[in-house]
């Protein structure tokens, strides 16, 4: 809830200190009477005040979410097939078909349990990732700087903001030094917001609340303290997101699956009117006709598809945690699987990310350097305190952690005003006294873009630079200037500068990365090095580390190109050196327009944009609060390898969906064609309704095995995608070849053993059953069946366990029941002879059927993209970059 204006005494009594303030009157108050009416104080909480609060105040969460039995349930229950099994049923059950009504009921029963119990699985092992994946914000308490988890967070709490920070709350500044925030999620502004804590009008709009710091946006530039107004629900990102819709869009795989089933819909659809209309003409009963088609309808589509899909998914999330690999959303490891490009970093990925000072090199060659040790450690985003460093970047650490004698010449320096480091600018400013007495501008940052602020600078400075970036070291300019008489310290202030010299640092090529990028470039992945640092330097890595250098290009190159001109570059292209973000974002865009699957690697602020903009955006667990949450995908560990993994995890996913699919299918086509074909011309059904359920249910119920059977190498090599011609063509090949054996079953019941109705109903219930599960061993791979490709030991329990229970139900106490009488002994060796000979037909159609359609074409078809609408989608709903939800 939003307070009143409070009163003008700032001393007077807190006003409900545990609620909200809304920004907008926040904003129009001084610091010091917001604090008053929030009952703190510029020290913070103490502990027994924060833990009084936590209570009514809650999680700092826009949104959570949790798995609950119910919810899941339910969605199981919306299922046109089960609602139509439910009618079915119940009209049975009316009509006095009580058996039939029983084993459809008992077959609902399972499938929605079966479905309920995996997806609740899956949704608990989602949850248990997204709390590996914390967001810890520097708060005050007692005084006394601490990390907390941003969702413990409550109204009063004084937080701390630095460069590459999500605002974890909604907060009124209390002070600030060049603080900007990235509000393009609550403003569309795409240029960063100014902030400091003076006052604004009041009814100022949310775009000019220049004295807050608000929730979902990103400290762009600059350091802040502010306290927090609101958090949750009740700040102004939580009441947007409270009024979108909650539902996450598609993936790619989700399209797939829809499209699958509308494939199965139209199938089902043909051959349940063809079949009634068949049925009817025959003078059969309608009831027993309608049931019949609707049991092929059913029969005709793998129920369990839901199960089988949520169980991969599941196990390959888990296998992924013990690979360091944590995927934010299920349904993504299967995007993780089609990477065809990745886009990465340099610093921590390639390199060991342990930066160390090597030297300075002065400009002029006659000094020895020390004077540029002192400036780059005066000249630092960082603040000095005690003689020591606090909040510097990873170059800043390793400068004053060197062992170097200036350290105490730099804490004579007083600091006045500082421009902090922006990736625009590529440099950081101070306005600083000496220790003379007189006020000096220090400039520090990239080579080239100090040099260009320089008015000269000497030929054998620019030679030892050259040599230095020859060497594959990073390099960083410093240069300073006279600032007699500057009052303020702005941009423009950055000019006329004289060169200092060179500060060295090493940061060695990881010993890993070479294995990684070689077996990355196994899985059919182009490895692309996107780098702020200089184009010699990202060379050198590169180069060291094996990877092919097809060419570079700078970020004023890129400037200079159109979208599709840089698209036509970038084949030809391996490291892009000097990037700042929106040239990392206009990269990958580029690269999607081609129509492959881009991933993007990157921890930092300035790496968001393009973390959004990849199919899979993939970040690590010590990176910015920014970059994780712009990521499908967090590595708890900086390594190719364990990107590798995941690359071949989500290959493994998808591959044994694929052979579900593919078998299903075909081998279902097949006996409802079968079905369809013998109801033309026998006296009665080819099997019974509830049969055609029950065999449908153990042969699937057998296949939730299939998420743990192994994948051939060649199938990890490259990225498969649905194919939905494939798979209608699979379907109309294989499933024939399998009706061809029913219609051997048939006469062998009709002419062999004279089969009545329930013995022709028995022995073509114990074929199907064994014929469609065991084609499973022929059809998971594409090499020869157990010799060069062998299936899981809990795969293989299964289908033979569901095979033997067919084959003796005709002899339990529930044969009546069924329907099913016991078959003689010269079936059961009729049964073995076809079995083998179908295995041998099958095996020869896959050889040849394989052969004719080709390998997967390499390049997709991208009439609509549905990753980058469902990218933006869970951006706006607030499920994706708002700090304390949990999807």
């Amino acid at each position: 809830m939003s307070l009143p204006a409070p009163p003008a005494d700032a001393n007077a009594a807190p006003l409900h200190p545990d609620h909200a303030i809304s920004a907008a009157i926040a904003a129009s108050l001084p610091a010091e009477t917001v604090l008053t009416t929030l009952g703190t104080g510029v020290a913070g909480l103490t502990e027994t005040e924060y833990a009084r609060r936590a209570v009514t105040s809650g999680p700092n969460a826009v949104r959570t979410h949790r798995a609950r039995i119910g919810p899941v349930a339910a969605r199981q229950l919306r299922s046109p097939l089960l609602l139509l099994l439910a009618v079915t049923a119940t009209a049975s059950f009316f009509l006095g078909q009580r058996t039939d009504a029983v084993v459809i009921g008992v077959i609902v029963a399972m499938s929605v349990g079966l479905g309920t119990v995996n997806e609740f699985r899956a949704e608990r092992a989602a949850d248990a990732l997204h709390d590996r994946v914390r967001h810890l914000v520097v708060v005050l308490r007692d005084g006394q700087a601490r990390s907390i988890d941003l969702a413990e967070l409550v109204p009063g709490d004084v937080v701390e903001l630095r460069p590459g920070e999500l605002v974890p709350a909604d907060l009124r500044l209390l002070s600030s030094t060049g603080l900007h925030c990235d509000e393009s999620v609550l403003t569309g502004e795409a240029e960063p917001a100014p902030k400091s804590p003076d006052v604004v009008p009041a009814g100022s709009p949310i775009a000019e609340l220049s004295s807050c710091a608000l929730m979902g946006t990103v400290v762009a530039a600059g350091t802040g303290r502010g306290v927090v107004i609101a958090t949750g629900g009740d700040t102004e990102f939580g009441r947007i997101a409270a009024g979108l819709a909650h539902q996450e869009p598609e993936t790619e795989f989700q399209v797939g699956l829809r499209r699958f089933s509308l494939l199965l819909v139209r199938v089902a659809a043909a051959l349940t009117i063809g079949i009634f209309a068949v049925n009817l003409v025959l003078h059969r009963p309608i009831l027993d006709a309608l049931m019949f088609s609707l049991a092929i309808a059913v029969g005709i589509s793998p129920q369990l598809l839901p199960a089988v899909v949520s169980t991969s998914l599941a196990a390959g999330s888990r296998l992924l945690a013990q690979r360091k690999v944590l995927v934010k959303r299920l349904v993504c490891i299967e995007d993780l699987g089609d990477i065809e490009v990745l886009f990465t970093d340099k610093t921590g990925t390639l390199t060991e990310g342990r930066i160390e000072f090597l030297r300075a090199v002065p400009a002029d060659a006659a000094s020895d350097g020390a004077d540029t040790t002192t400036l780059g450690l005066v000249c630092t985003d960082g603040s000095i305190e005690h003689g020591a460093l606090v909040g510097g970047d990873a170059l800043d650490t390793a400068l004053w952690a060197a062992p170097i004698a200036q350290r105490a010449a730099a804490g004579r320096y007083s600091r006045l005003a500082a421009l902090p480091f922006d990736h625009r600018r590529r440099m950081v400013s101070v306005l600083v006294e000496s220790p003379a007495g007189e006020r000096v501008l220090i400039t520090k940052g990239a080579p080239e873009a100090v040099l260009a602020c320089c008015e000269h600078v000497p030929e054998s400075a620019a030679r030892a630079l050259d040599g230095e970036f020859a060497a594959g070291h990073r390099v960083v300019a410093v240069a300073t200037r006279s600032a007699v008489g500057t009052a303020a310290l702005t941009t423009a202030e950055e000019t006329g500068l004289r060169l200092a010299g060179f500060l060295v640092f090493l940061d060695p090529p990881k010993s890993t990365a070479g294995a990684a990028i070689t077996r990355l470039t196994s899985l059919g992945i182009a490895v692309k090095v996107i780098t702020g640092d200089h184009p010699g330097v990202a060379a050198q890595v590169c180069e060291r580390l094996g990877l092919r250098l097809d060419g570079t290009l700078s970020g004023t190159d890129i400037d200079r190109l159109t979208d599709a001109e840089l698209a036509g570059k970038l084949g030809a292209t391996t490291i892009f050196a000097r990037i700042d973000p929106e040239q990392k974002a206009r990269i990958v865009r580029a690269q999607r327009s081609l129509g492959v699957d881009v991933a993007f690697l990157g921890d930092g602020v300035n790496d968001a944009l393009a973390l959004h903009a990849a199919d899979v955006g993939i970040s690590v667990d010590a990176a910015t609060d920014v970059a994780k949450d712009a990521a499908d995908v967090v590595l708890l560990e900086k390594d190719l390898q364990v990107l590798a993994d995941g690359v071949t995890q989500g290959r493994r996913v998808f591959a044994n969906t694929m052979k579900y699919v593919l078998m299903g299918t075909s081998s279902n086509f097949g006996n409802m064609f079968s079905a369809a074909g013998a109801s033309a011309f026998l006296p009665f059904l080819p099997m019974l309704p509830s049969q055609i359920l029950l065999n449908n249910l153990l042969y699937d119920s057998s296949q939730l095995a299939i998420p743990t059977d192994h994948v051939d190498e060649e199938q990890l090599a490259r990225p498969s995608r649905w194919d939905i011609a494939l798979i209608r063509r699979f379907m109309l090949v294989f499933g024939p070849i399998s009706s061809i054996f029913d219609f051997a079953t048939f006469g062998i019941m009709l002419w062999v053993f004279h089969a009545g109705e329930t013995l022709f109903h028995t022995g073509w219930f114990v074929e199907s059953l064994a014929t469609q599960t065991l084609v499973l061993f022929v059809i998971r791979t594409r090499r020869t069946p157990f010799f060069r490709s062998r299936p899981s030991a809990v795969l293989l329990t299964a289908a033979l366990a569901a095979v033997g229970l067919g084959a003796v139900l005709p002899v339990t106490p529930l044969a009546a029941a069924l329907g099913f009488q016991p078959l003689p002994a010269g079936f059961f060796a009729a049964l073995l002879v076809m079995i083998l000979v179908y295995l041998a037909l099958a095996e020869a159609a896959k050889r040849w059927f394989f052969h004719a359609s080709g390998p997967v074409p390499a390049v997709r078809d991208r009439r609509t993209d549905h990753r980058l609408r469902r990218r933006a989608a869970r951006f706006a709903a607030g499920t994706r970059p708002a700090p304390g939800t949990s999807a």
